[in-house]
């Protein structure tokens, strides 16, 4: 069997959400990598400061950041440490790292446009002035070399890369063939399933992402890759990926199902069927409701079981 190059330390930081705790890893190889950085907080400083030194590490001795996904509670540490001279990651990362403004304009006005066309009424549309509320615990920064799929990781030559999009638009993962080790970020958790977020097209000439088709495609891919052990962002370590991905895939189903039932009884906006898939929640969190929504109907359409048409600018869909 060949001998495993690198080795991993999972190091658990505290968040101010609701998703709780966030796991960075300690990559060591070639190079000693941090595998995500956290939120920006003194409390995760802290607790990174105290793991690293209980292991004989201090953040001077990082040399790389290794980013899975531009979430603020994966990139708000990224510079604070000195010889980190690289940080790599997906190409769209650089769009959360270097906030610019123009970008930032984009993206709000993609969601007031797109909401306003999924029939959400202008009371919820006040969830626009707290889109830039979590960046405050963001990292300001800018890559230095671009990760794509089947890239090997700088200074880890066991690790590959996999693009997993869905829950972002940067997302990648980490494989190690020799073992079988999945470093997943958001893409796996053992108990929850990650958010398929809608995020806007990078450039305004291009189609809007499918997050929760893209999320589908890659679970089904990282299925077939023969991981063994997952180390995810958030949540225990866990081994068995052959049960879980099938149990992801068919609680999805299931509530596309639910949704295609409600519109065979009338048709409707998306906003509409977002208030009865998520009652108690469409309030508070609009946006991952809605995104959570337009998922299954962009699922439901691409199998053919839906249509789609606009009616004075607003989305209706109806079951075929």
């Amino acid at each position: 069997m060949k001998l495993l190059h690198d080795t991993i330390t999972k190091l658990t930081l505290p968040t101010p959400y609701p998703v709780g705790d966030v796991h960075v890893y300690l990559l060591k190889g070639d190079t000693l990598s941090l595998v995500d950085a956290g939120v920006k907080t003194e409390a995760a400083w802290d607790a990174l400061t105290y793991q690293l030194k209980q292991i004989g590490y201090y953040p001077n001795d990082i040399e790389q950041i290794i980013l899975t996904h531009h979430h603020p509670d994966h990139i708000g540490l990224v510079g604070q440490f000195p010889r980190a001279q690289s940080i790599v990651g997906h190409k769209n990362n650089d769009l959360w790292l270097k906030r610019n403004e123009t970008f930032l304009m984009h993206y709000e006005q993609f969601f007031k446009n797109y909401f306003m066309a999924s029939g959400v009424p202008n009371r919820y549309l006040r969830f626009l002035d707290k889109l830039d509320k979590p960046l405050r615990y963001a990292g300001v920064g800018e890559l230095t070399a671009i990760l794509d799929e089947g890239d090997v990781l700088p200074g880890h030559d066991d690790w590959h890369v996999i693009e997993t999009k869905g829950h972002a638009q940067s997302h990648l993962s980490f494989f190690r063939e020799t073992d079988g080790a999945f470093l997943a970020g958001d893409h796996l958790l053992k108990h929850i399933s990650p958010n398929p977020l809608l995020e806007p097209p990078v450039d305004k000439q291009s189609d809007r992402p499918k997050p929760l088709l893209q999320y589908r495609t890659n679970l089904l891919k990282c299925q077939s890759l023969g991981i063994r052990t997952v180390y995810p962002g958030h949540g225990e370590i866990f081994t068995n990926v052959d049960e879980l991905i099938p149990v992801r895939i068919e609680k999805q189903e299931q509530r596309a199902a639910k949704v295609l039932h409600m519109l065979t009884e009338k048709e409707q906006t998306p906003f509409e069927i977002c208030e009865k898939l998520f009652p108690k929640h469409i309030d508070d969190e609009l946006d991952l409701t809605m995104s959570e929504t337009i998922g299954q109907l962009d699922f439901l359409e691409s199998e053919g079981h839906i249509v789609k048409t606009i009616d004075n600018g607003i989305f209706i869909y109806q079951a075929k």
